[in-house]
């Protein structure tokens, strides 16, 4: 596998110098990078995508891309993100960040933190509020498809409820009393309930690739099971020729 060297003083400046610190990229058009892409659902739910991401525009506060899944007839999205590459969902008319894998300028002791709920995210849950803690954990020598990395490593942690919505819960039977068959309907109304469950992400950063090349999010049940993981690893990456080298700022 082809070795690749990707900002070794920023990285060394990060682990060793806590006033030293990571800016933001600069992202040019046609900045592009290609993932393999694996989601995994209860024990036998598994699937797999190879996804192309491309820049079209970016500005000071959000940077504009396609997202294609390199599958035959597959059409591209366009979408926006943070330029920390958050992700943002308008809820009761406002935009909400529900996911912040960077916080720029980063540095060894950053940490940071997300906060949100969302009322009928679908039949099943009235609300599901998700609180999630990050902070980067250190570096760490990263092998994908695209080569070996030196990473930031950025770890979260957190939780997540739901109320579920009521319900009209509909029982009928048959019963045989003194020769006669009766037929009969119980119903009751189940009232909300409330569960909860653990998360876990990870996300390795390389600066001058502008983006992770490693990715993980992971979801967990009431009673500690995994029910949800997603997987994220660099196949190739494209940077336009007119981006300045990105420098630490002090």
């Amino acid at each position: 596998m082809k070795t690749v060297f990707w900002g070794l003083l920023l990285l060394t400046l990060l682990g060793r110098a806590s006033g030293e610190t990571v800016a933001a990229p600069s992202f040019s058009v046609g900045d592009t990078w290609v993932y393999h892409e694996t989601t995994e659902r209860g024990p036998t739910g598994f699937s797999e995508a190879h996804t192309e991401i491309s820049v079209v525009r970016a500005t000071r506060s959000a940077v504009y891309f396609t997202s294609h899944n390199l599958g035959p007839n597959q059409p591209s999205r366009e979408q926006v993100a943070g330029v920390d590459w958050s992700r943002l969902r308008t809820i009761e008319g406002k935009e909400v960040t529900v996911n912040r894998p960077l916080a720029f300028p980063l540095s060894s002791d950053s940490h940071w933190e997300v906060r949100y709920s969302e009322p009928h995210p679908n039949k099943q849950h009235r609300l599901e509020s998700f609180a999630t803690q990050y902070s980067v954990s250190g570096t760490e020598t990263v092998d994908v498809g695209a080569g070996r990395f030196e990473a930031i490593k950025i770890e979260a942690e957190g939780t997540w409820t739901a109320e579920l919505e009521p319900a009209q819960v509909v029982v009928q039977g048959v019963q045989n009393t003194q020769g006669e068959t009766q037929m009969f309907t119980d119903s009751k109304r189940v009232t909300t309930q409330t569960t909860s469950g653990r998360l876990y992400k990870a996300f390795w950063y390389v600066p001058a690739i502008k983006r992770w090349v490693k990715s993980v999010e992971e979801y967990y049940s009431s009673n500690g099971v995994r029910t949800e993981r997603y997987l994220s690893e660099l196949e190739s990456v494209t940077l336009a020729k007119d981006n300045p080298p990105l420098q630490a700022v002090h």
